[in-house]
């Protein structure tokens, strides 16, 4: 059994008991197995060991990847969406998570609609405040979503947000509840997903209410 597989099985682990104290049961967390910088060997052996979702940061390395592995998984944009990368970011992404304007989710529509899709996206919400991170603004995030609906070619399917990266896990808390409200004033229809909490916090992420998290570390290590 590799390391990526022992791995897996942790991730699976600690997501099955986070999700039980949250009074879910495992699968109702999407794993998204986070696949930036990895080499096609390891994100074979991922998904040889279970990985249905991957998730990329960037349009042209994603690209690359999909053409040696195809739909046989679900590809996630989990990275900042530039709009001159949108055209081909709706070919082969199942889901865009970091929608954090109405400009880009236009850009993102109009060429889903082009190519007779509808692109699914998630609004990104900069819950931890700091500057360096993208994502709309807290309370400008259900008036973004509520915009963005309205554009043809796209469907919105909820929020993702980052905490901050801090020492104990336990202070994201406040952080990732923040974010939970706010999924909760969404419309039912826009209510998929909450895509909140990484290694370092994902399992209090979920406690709070995620029912997709974006794993890399945890399953591949540290990059070297």
């Amino acid at each position: 059994m590799s390391s990526i597989c022992d791995n897996m099985r942790s991730v699976e682990e600690r997501i099955d008991a986070a999700a039980g104290k949250s009074g879910r049961k495992r699968e109702d967390i999407t794993l998204v197995t986070v696949t930036k910088t990895r080499s096609i060997e390891e994100v074979r052996e991922a998904i040889a060991c279970g990985a249905t979702d991957l998730g990329e940061n960037y349009v042209q390395e994603a690209e690359e990847k999909y053409g040696q592995i195809g739909d046989a998984v679900r590809w996630h944009m989990i990275g900042h969406l530039q709009r001159n990368k949108a055209r081909h970011a709706v070919e082969f992404f199942s889901l865009i998570h970091g929608v954090d304007n109405a400009a880009l989710g236009r850009e993102i529509g109009r060429r889903a609609e082009a190519i007779g899709k509808i692109a699914d996206v998630l609004i990104e919400v900069k819950i931890s405040g700091e500057e360096t991170k993208f994502g709309t603004e807290t309370e400008e995030a259900l008036r973004l979503a509520d915009e963005i609906s309205k554009v043809s070619g796209i469907r919105v399917c909820g929020l993702m947000g980052m905490a901050p990266f801090l020492p104990d896990p336990e202070q994201t808390r406040p952080f990732f509840s923040e974010l939970k409200r706010l999924w909760d004033r969404l419309p039912d229809e826009q209510r998929l997903f909450l895509s909140m909490g990484m290694t370092h916090d994902f399992e209090i992420a979920i406690e709070e209410g995620s029912n997709m998290v974006r794993i890399g570390t945890a399953i591949f290590g540290p990059r070297g």
